[in-house]
């Protein structure tokens, strides 16, 4: 486990320093406007990429460390099904920008362009395997080389003055070829892809398991993106470039605890397997261990995040120093909740998973409303964080009641 995470973290580390620096200089050479543009249609295409996984992800990775003879039948059954699913999940949000703004040309074909790039998320179902033999450094070897690449593609494409569409295609190319050098790996450590098998009794198991979650992940991406969108649609697009920037700062650190808990995560169902009282200690471990790395960060960056938003993006995106001082604490209840989920996996209480995403976007949706036409994008970041601490205090209210897992038993 500490080897896997030590590949995922010094990959997730070059992707938040490289990604950060090209990031903000793409930022800077486009201005609010043009970043907020671009952020609005990524947005737009997020909401429905969760439909491109169908929820496939932590059931798959589940079902191959518990059921390893079925391999071949499991990964190709999930291959073709998010394969479906992402061609599904590009007409939707080509027909949503076309129904928000009818007449923004441009909007419609950076929805198009980077819509597409979920056709080829399928090939994501390779880190599922790899994810399950605790072997992630070879998905990290294919992402990485394609991520050090596109990023050199856009360094060039900021110095020759390249317009804002050249940088959506490049986020595309990214995608294509990251997934093209996952199967490639997957070929060569693992076997080859003709193995692979799909079966419509497989497909229906799947997707009996998986529709709350398909739900869930798509209420989950609501609420990251739908503040987004909708200041994009109530306000403008340099509101949403401040407001985007504002959370890139915010979600790039969140990405190690993460990973640190994607890790353990193989362990945590196999302790489940073993005992009760392991899993439990298991659980409170990783529990503790988000906590603790998120609470010191955010007071940090809370209290700075104007003096950090200056010297990181420039005078150009001031407000959004504001936006990030708020925004930052969405984590802390953001990486409980990360553990509390997959209890909800192990646990087989998707359903019950499900509900509390349906009240997170409830929350999510009617507070920007009431919050953004008085207080524009600070009302959002405060949507967003009451939303967050609600669903996580609901999510643990509920797993309390269900298992008892985090009440000493008597």
């Amino acid at each position: 486990m500490l080897t896997n995470t030590g590949w995922l973290l010094g990959d997730k580390i070059l992707r938040m320093g490289v990604g950060l620096l090209v990031g903000v200089w793409v930022a800077r050479y486009l201005g609010p406007e043009q970043f907020g543009a671009m952020n609005y249609a990524m947005a737009i295409v997020a909401l429905f990429g969760a439909l491109a996984g169908l929820g496939l992800n932590g059931i798959v990775v589940r079902d191959l460390v518990r059921k390893p003879e079925g391999t071949s039948l499991t990964l190709g059954t999930a291959f073709v099904l998010q394969l479906i699913g992402g061609f599904l999940a590009f007409v939707l949000a080509v027909a949503a920008i076309s129904i928000m703004r009818p007449a923004d040309d441009l909007a419609r074909t950076m929805v198009a362009i980077l819509g597409f790039a979920l056709v080829f998320k399928s090939a994501e179902v390779v880190k599922y395997w790899f994810e399950s033999q605790v072997k992630s450094k070879y998905t990290v070897w294919a992402e990485h080389c394609v991520f050090l690449a596109l990023a050199a593609v856009r360094v060039v494409l900021i110095l020759n003055q390249a317009p804002l569409l050249a940088f959506v295609w490049a986020a595309l190319a990214e995608t294509v070829l990251a997934g093209v050098f996952l199967l490639l790996i997957y070929s060569r450590k693992a076997g080859a892809l003709s193995r692979w098998s799909a079966n419509l009794s497989r497909a229906k198991g799947l997707l009996m398991e998986s529709w709350p979650l398909i739900l869930g992940s798509m209420a989950s991406m609501i609420n990251m993106r739908m503040d987004q969108v909708m200041l994009g649609s109530m306000v403008n697009n340099t509101v949403v470039g401040n407001y985007s920037a504002a959370v890139r700062l915010a979600e790039v650190w969140l990405i190690v605890p993460g990973i640190i808990g994607s890790s353990i995560y193989p362990a945590i169902i196999a302790a489940k397997e073993k005992s009760e009282e392991l899993y439990r200690r298991r659980i409170l471990q990783t529990t503790k261990l988000m906590a603790a790395g998120v609470l010191p960060v955010a007071v940090i960056i809370s209290l700075l995040s104007n003096h950090i938003v200056h010297l990181v993006y420039g005078q150009q995106f001031a407000s959004a120093g504001n936006y990030l001082a708020i925004y930052i604490w969405t984590g802390v209840p953001y990486l409980v909740f990360f553990v509390l989920n997959q209890m909800f996996y192990i646990e087989g209480l998707l359903k019950v998973g499900f509900l509390v995403s349906v009240f997170a976007v409830s929350s999510n949706l009617l507070l920007n409303f009431m919050l953004i036409p008085m207080f524009g994008g600070m009302g959002a970041a405060f949507a967003t964080l009451a939303t967050a601490v609600g669903a996580t205090l609901l999510s643990l209210f509920i797993l309390n009641l269900k298992t008892g897992i985090f009440l000493k038993r008597k």
